[in-house]
């Protein structure tokens, strides 16, 4: 069971401050919360709560805009780790980084990619907010174009909808108009209340209170309903500050606190952790970080939600320290960057064996195996006979030949545009290849 931290005051009050000073230089391994500490073997001499005292003491945080409903800052600390943490995600996730030749080939693949991982990012994050529709049914749906057959669908649907709206929103500034438009996106056909999509609650209506299944203690009250309009505009004036302001921020640091600032707030009847996640997608890429448009932030949450829960959760119990969040995002987002890149890897390897494969294979002229080649890099590409003889320089006969073969074969498929036809590549070439 969880067990908050000991009050620090009344922990102050009571310990020699003097006699633990000296362990402050020495805190166990990361940053964990008291709700961990209090398992370890303290420093000889020391109670687990007057090591706790020390940990607190070594512990250097800044203060943030974000408060609690009696006015207390929250606040940030730069850890070791979250500096590694930060260093790896400028390096992997902006600039001119390179990327595989998978994706950076050419315009098409990059918007292949791109639209795949905007429907990952759907599916998972409306998953872990309680859609019980499949992967594969909730695809079908976004490819498809059809309209939603319940709920569940719909919030995927509306997800979808909701990040290519804050793509569109890139180098525009924060306002609530824009935050409230961006839930009504979210949650337009799935609320008990339609009236609840895109404003805020108001005072007189049912606030979310999350309570210890075990003890029953309430672990998170939102701020009172009153509040949340001034609570919002200044949550836009946080993301909108200059980084030559008085006050600098990391980026990213701030990105993954806007997540949490509405996540905390929880200023809507429903689809706060949706709106939260969203506005760290349109923050990051606004800010460069484009690869992160590439990664499912919450298929990784949803596969522990309970890590998330805790993120959060040690937060508001430890005086507000964000620091824990902010290492439980950044180790998402370092996760879900070496997925990427491993699976990034398997496509390039299987597109290099399918080559070999049939690499001076007697059936196919060398026409055909350029064409075949360039089919595996690119799967939404498209040919023309017109196209294969003007890049081959052959005659038309000869282009019609090349990709007449083909198709009997399988390996293309043939649709007719007006008087011409054109040739698509079958979504399971490499397997049909591996079968030729």
């Amino acid at each position: 069971m969880y067990v908050a931290p000991p009050p620090a005051m009344a922990l102050f009050e009571t310990t020699d401050v003097a006699r633990v000073f000296a362990e402050r230089e020495r805190p166990p391994a990361g940053y964990p919360h008291w709700d961990k500490v209090r398992h370890l073997d303290p420093p000889p001499g020391l109670t687990p709560e007057e090591w706790w005292v020390a940990i607190k003491l070594g512990r250097s945080t800044r203060p943030l805009p974000l408060r609690d409903p009696a006015g207390e800052s929250f606040s940030y600390g730069l850890s070791d780790e979250i500096l590694r943490l930060l260093h790896f995600v400028d390096q992997r996730c902006a600039g001119e980084v390179a990327m595989d030749e998978v994706v950076t080939d050419d315009a098409q693949a990059r918007g292949r990619y791109l639209v795949n991982s905007l429907m990952e990012e759907a599916i998972r994050s409306s998953q872990l907010e309680g859609a019980t529709t499949s992967r594969q049914i909730a695809k079908e749906l976004l490819r498809s174009g059809r309209q939603p057959n319940d709920r569940s669908e719909r919030m995927i649907l509306n997800n979808y909808r909701a990040l290519n709206f804050v793509r569109e929103q890139v180098g525009e500034r924060l306002t609530p108009t824009l935050v409230l438009e961006l839930h009504r996106i979210l949650t337009d056909g799935t609320l008990d209340d339609p009236d609840a999509a895109g404003r805020l609650q108001r005072p007189g209506d049912e606030r979310v209170v999350v309570v210890d299944a075990d003890s029953g203690d309430v672990l998170h009250e939102p701020p009172p309903a009153k509040q949340l309009p001034e609570r919002l505009l200044a949550l836009c004036d946080f993301a909108n500050e200059p980084d030559d302001g008085e006050r600098f921020i990391h980026p990213v640091v701030r990105a993954i606190l806007l997540h949490f600032w509405l996540a905390y707030d929880h200023p809507f009847a429903d689809g706060n952790g949706r709106t939260a996640r969203a506005l760290f997608y349109w923050y990051m890429r606004m800010r460069g970080y484009w690869l992160v448009e590439y990664l499912s932030i919450s298929r990784i949450l949803r596969d522990a939600p309970g890590r998330y829960a805790r993120a959060f959760l040690y937060v508001e119990t430890d005086e507000g320290d964000t620091t824990y969040f902010l290492l439980h995002q950044l180790g998402v987002i370092e996760r879900a960057v070496h997925e990427f890149h491993e699976y990034l890897q398997r496509k390039i390897r299987e597109v290099r064996d399918v080559e070999s494969l049939i690499a001076g294979d007697a059936r196919f002229n060398r026409r055909q195996l350029a064409l075949l080649s360039d089919a595996l890099r690119h799967p939404d590409g498209v040919y023309t006979f017109g196209a294969h003889a003007a890049e081959h320089r052959v005659t038309h006969e000869t282009a019609r030949t090349d990709l007449a073969a083909l198709t009997d074969r399988g390996l293309l498929e043939r649709t007719r545009r007006g008087q011409g036809y054109r040739f698509l590549v079958p979504r399971d070439l490499a397997k049909r290849l591996r079968g030729a």
